[in-house]
């Protein structure tokens, strides 16, 4: 296991650190490329020959769409208390999600007869991109589809890839049945995101993708920037856990294997600075990989020697100086007082706070935003929210008085420009 003093970190393997798994995906874009060139050619055709070719899955046109009653049937067959614990954490959700929404309208008079303000309204419509690679995540559609249909979102589409037998899984479908999505389409990858891009003759064109995805699906993102907005960088999951000499060792290492399970490319790191407690939890890792299978034992043995491991600081704010240039997608707070933590840190996708909050319950059931930027994008982006489902107009009002007692300043800023036709509207109106 990685085990690094601050203080004694060579730049090289800071900057390591802080790269975290910075995939070159240059080789995607290309196949992207030209995938994405085919597709707006020859539509539906050329999907379903790339979803034999790369899903090894054969489906005939009328057989992208998810039909209703695959959904009804998808929803019966899955387990009923799992239903019973998505309906639960689809409750909070939207609970969450439902305090962000913002005034529909507003006005404001900045002087004697001049109003601003906002107009909100509901993005026309949204692809919501719900990965299948490593299993099944109700979750992301959870964590998607929510927000979207409280933000007000006329036409809601989901793709997500087809499983061995050429289905939508049963965990996605009784997720959507319980959210109130309907429109399902059986495609992933490049040609997902190309197909919304330009549209099919069966998959519509939207304005907006969002959702994370593997490598070639970031690829065509970026590829297709020109033709739909792909909203916030999701790569590789990330974690930190600040904590302090007063954490519970056994619940540090309980919580600093959760990001590490994720795949070998994710990074899981504990920062604090009380040497002893890296010891300690450490100890306790080694025991609680014995109760977890094999595929997962691995990642967390790679991730906790490549990207994760521990960082020992020689005082709480310097770990939380640390934090801070990190940006972590997620970070959990394990100290004496996390709420006097709290204020202080700056960069992070999530903030959770004391001993019983692991990341496990905000992405799943305690109902902030999953989705969250990765790769020190959390210093300008934020987690999902109604906000990405929203678009705001600002509203303007001058009245003939209002206008009389502006139209010198905006004339004279307007000619500074060289605008003479803004001048000229202002000089000349009556």
């Amino acid at each position: 296991m990685n085990i690094y003093k601050l203080s004694e970190l060579t730049s090289e393997k800071r900057e390591f650190i802080m790269k975290r798994a910075e995939s070159d995906i240059s080789e995607q874009m290309k196949i992207a490329k030209e995938v994405s060139d085919d597709i707006r050619k020859r539509g539906d055709e050329a999907v379903l020959e790339y979803t034999a070719k790369f899903d090894h899955v054969t489906l005939s046109a009328d057989e992208m769409k998810v039909k209703p009653e695959e959904i009804e049937a998808g929803y019966e067959r899955f387990d009923a208390e799992t239903r019973e614990a998505i309906e639960y954490a689809v409750k909070n959700i939207r609970n969450f999600h439902s305090k962000q929404m913002p005034e529909e309208m507003w006005f404001t008079e900045v002087d004697k007869g001049l109003l601003v303000g906002e107009k909100t309204t509901p993005i026309v419509d949204v692809c919501l991109y719900v990965p299948r690679g490593k299993g099944s995540f109700p979750s992301v559609l959870c964590m998607l589809a929510t927000p979207a249909v409280v933000a007000g979102v006329e036409k809601i589409v989901v793709v997500t890839p087809p499983n061995e037998e050429g289905n939508v899984d049963d965990a996605i479908l009784a997720a959507a049945k319980i959210i109130g999505v309907s429109e399902i389409y059986k495609v992933g990858g490049i040609q997902a995101v190309a197909s919304v891009a330009y549209g099919t003759e069966t998959i519509p064109k939207c304005h907006k993708i969002i959702g994370p995805g593997n490598a070639y699906a970031t690829a065509a993102k970026r590829v297709l920037s020109n033709y739909i907005d792909s909203g916030l960088p999701a790569g590789p999951s990330e974690c930190i856990i600040l904590a302090d000499e007063n954490a519970d060792p056994e619940k540090v290492a309980l919580d600093w294997m959760i990001e590490a399970e994720h795949g070998p490319d994710s990074a899981a790191l504990l920062v604090t600075n009380c040497e002893e407690l890296v010891y300690k939890a450490a100890e306790i890792v080694e025991r609680q990989l014995e109760k977890i299978s094999d595929k997962r034992r691995e990642f967390v043995t790679t991730n906790f020697n490549t990207y994760g491991g521990a960082i020992i600081t020689e005082s709480l704010e310097e770990s939380i100086d640390f934090v801070n240039d990190y940006a972590p997608e997620h970070m959990e707070v394990m100290t004496k007082e996390p709420f006097v933590v709290l204020p202080k840190i700056k960069n992070a996708g999530e903030i959770l706070l004391g001993d019983y909050t692991p990341v496990t319950l905000c992405n799943f059931v305690l109902g902030p935003n999953a989705i969250l930027p990765t790769g020190q994008f959390a210093k300008t982006y934020s987690s999902v929210s109604v906000m990405d489902f929203l678009k705001r107009s600002s509203v303007g009002y001058a009245s003939r008085d209002g206008f009389e007692m502006v139209r010198d300043y905006a004339y004279k800023i307007a000619t500074v420009e060289g605008f003479d036709t803004h001048a000229l509207a202002v000089k000349e109106r009556k």
